[in-house]
């Protein structure tokens, strides 16, 4: 079951590599929110995992949070982008 682990921490991390990507190199600002968003899901799932494999699960509390002030963030990004801020 380790290597399972392995395969998907690694999927994780390419999946980060490509989100700063397009996060650095953004056309516009909507691209970058976008990555900023994926990154958000992405390290909330990390988290998750994280918990599941050194049995923490306070780290799944940790997590929700985490989500919900990444929720909150891109939408207030995406209000600044759209001019009503």
């Amino acid at each position: 079951m380790n290597i399972i682990y392995i395969i998907v921490f690694t999927l994780m991390a390419v999946g980060i590599i490509f989100s700063m990507i397009r996060f650095v190199k953004g056309s516009r600002s909507g691209d970058r929110a976008l990555a900023l968003d994926t990154l958000s899901i992405i390290i909330t799932a990390a988290m998750v995992l994280l918990a599941h494999v050194f049995e923490r699960y306070i780290y799944i509390d940790v997590a929700l949070i985490y989500a919900v002030l990444g929720f909150v963030g891109v939408i207030v990004i995406a209000r600044y982008i759209e001019g009503a801020l």
